[in-house]
């Protein structure tokens, strides 16, 4: 991304790719006569933390702003859930029937990009978390109706590979999962939770903590799938201890289809754009 704004003084691109041009000498050679900003070795040392937190957090905010987009309709949801045509191949019995979000999320995707397209294609983009499962069915939705989608990934023991239908212009990478989970909620106007395991519940949870403690204005949270949510999640017990309020049960409803989802969000009220995180 290069500033093309006016400036006095010299472009740093230029002094990259003059100090790649200097005699090979021993003190050339050196470590220390790396340019700070473009020496990897330096930017990767522990000391180095709070900047790769801060270019992390702007790298992407520049870029989506220099897109345009204004708010984004967030997708989680299992990794390991299968597209219904592999269902076969799921690992487990139930993996396989939950294959049907895999579809209700790709019809989630592409009705709400529709609408964002017909609205000029800025607002309620929609975001995933870039790879396999209910992320590629978001992303494929998104890419049904012509539209752009967001992936944000991150680098796991294990590579996450982007999936094929991410806007290649729009896909980002990680290290830090918390700066990650910022960059979902920034521009969130809704939040739709699809079956998944720790990392989805993970995203879930810290959601909903941020709205009940008032550090996030509230949106829809919807979770697809009542059978699977109520089943590994006791609400109620929670609620009936006291370890959360009564009224914390509002927070979230369950949705079942992407048509029932669409409406949820439809029935909310205002369709102004904003931040949902105060101060962004």
């Amino acid at each position: 991304m290069k500033d093309d704004r006016r400036s006095p003084f010299r472009d740093a691109h230029t002094d990259v790719d003059t100090a790649e041009h200097v005699p090979d000498t021993e003190q050339t050679r050196s470590p220390a006569y790396r340019l700070a900003f473009a020496d990897e070795d330096f930017l990767c040392r522990d000391e180095l933390r709070p900047v790769r937190l801060q270019l992390e957090l702007l790298k992407p905010q520049m870029m989506l702003d220099e897109a345009g987009i204004t708010s984004t309709i967030v997708l989680f949801g299992g990794a390991r859930i299968p597209d219904p045509v592999n269902k076969d191949t799921a690992r487990t019995k139930d993996l396989a029937e939950l294959s049907a979000f895999y579809d209700e999320a790709r019809e989630f995707a592409r009705l709400m990009t529709e609408q964002s397209l017909a609205a000029g294609g800025r607002e309620n983009v929609v975001v995933t978390g870039g790879g396999p499962g209910v992320m590629e069915a978001g992303n494929r939705g998104a890419r049904d109706a012509g539209g752009q989608s967001i992936g944000l990934n991150i680098v796991l023991p294990h590579e996450q590979a982007p999936n094929e239908y991410v806007s290649p212009a729009l896909c980002f990478n990680f290290h830090y999962f918390a700066i990650r989970k910022m960059h979902f909620l920034m521009r969130a106007k809704a939040l739709c939770v699809f079956p998944g395991g720790f990392g989805t519940l993970d995203e879930l949870f810290e959601t909903l903590t941020l709205i009940q403690t008032g550090r996030m204005s509230r949106i829809p949270v919807l979770l697809f799938g009542r059978d699977f949510w109520t089943k590994i999640v006791n609400w109620q017990a929670l609620s009936d201890a006291g370890t959360i309020s009564a009224e914390d049960l509002d927070l979230f409803r369950f949705v079942e289809t992407a048509k029932e989802a669409i409406e949820a969000i439809e029935a909310w009220g205002s369709t102004e754009v904003r931040s949902s995180i105060p101060g962004r």
